[in-house]
C-alpha cells in the first residue's frame, strides 16, 4: 500500500525526484513564510540548491554513502493528485544512541496550510508499511510532550508510550509501534 484514497484525493508517498523541484521549493517557501523551522529536518535545504539537496538525500539512503554522523534513512513526500507536497516523512533504518533517546525511527511534518486534515496520520500509516518493507519489527517515535497533535497522530497509529525523557527545557515522549500488531 503506497497510496490511500481520501474523498476524491489520492495521497501517496514518493521519494524525491528532479520532477518535484518546483513542488519542493513551494513547500519550503510556505514553511519559511509561516516563520517555522521545517520538519522533518531532512527536508530543510540548509542553503543547498534543489539538485544538491536531492543528491544528499539520495546518499543518505545507503550505508555505503551515508555520512558517518548519520544513519541510513529514506525521506518521502506525501503527494496529492495535483503533485502538491502536503507533508514529508523521514524513516531511519536503524537507531543510534541519540535517536534511541530523542529522535526515533520516524520524523514527519505537514505544510502549514494542510494541517488538521488528517494528512500526518495517513502519512505515518503509509510510512509504517515502508518500515515493514525494511524489516523493522517495531519503530520508535518521539515527540515533545507539548505537541498534542503529534501525540494524537502517534496514538492513532497504535503508539504505546514507553516513557518520558528530559531534553533541556522540554520533555520528550517515547512511543513504540509494534508493526505486527497493525
Amino acid at each position: 500500500m503506497n497510496q490511500i484514497m481520501v474523498n476524491s484525493l489520492t495521497l501517496k508517498l514518493t521519494l524525491p525526484t528532479p520532477e518535484l523541484e518546483q513542488a519542493y521549493l513551494d513547500y519550503v517557501k510556505e514553511w519559511e513564510q509561516n516563520g517555522e523551522k521545517i520538519s522533518p529536518f531532512s527536508i530543510d535545504p540548509q542553503g543547498l540548491d534543489f539538485k544538491t539537496w536531492l543528491e544528499a538525500s539520495e546518499s543518505i539512503r545507503r550505508q555505503e554513502t551515508c555520512p558517518p554522523n548519520l544513519v541510513p534513512a529514506d525521506t518521502y513526500f506525501l503527494i496529492d493528485n495535483a503533485g502538491r507536497i502536503l507533508g514529508a516523512i523521514n524513516i531511519r533504518h536503524r537507531l543510534n544512541d541519540w535517536l534511541l533517546n530523542f529522535g526515533g525511527h520516524i520524523g514527519y511534518g505537514v505544510r502549514p496550510s494542510e494541517r488538521e486534515k488528517g494528512h500526518a496520520t495517513l502519512m505515518l500509516k503509509l510510512a509504517l508499511e515502508k518500515c515493514r518493507e525494511l524489516g523493522l519489527e517495531k519503530v520508535l517515535l518521539t515527540c515533545d510532550k507539548e505537541n498534542t497533535a503529534s501525540v494524537r497522530i502517534i496514538n492513532a497509529n497504535c503508539g504505546v508510550l514507553e516513557n518520558e525523557m528530559p531534553d533541556g527545557e522540554r520533555t520528550m515522549l517515547r512511543y513504540w509501534i509494534v508493526l505486527g500488531e497493525l
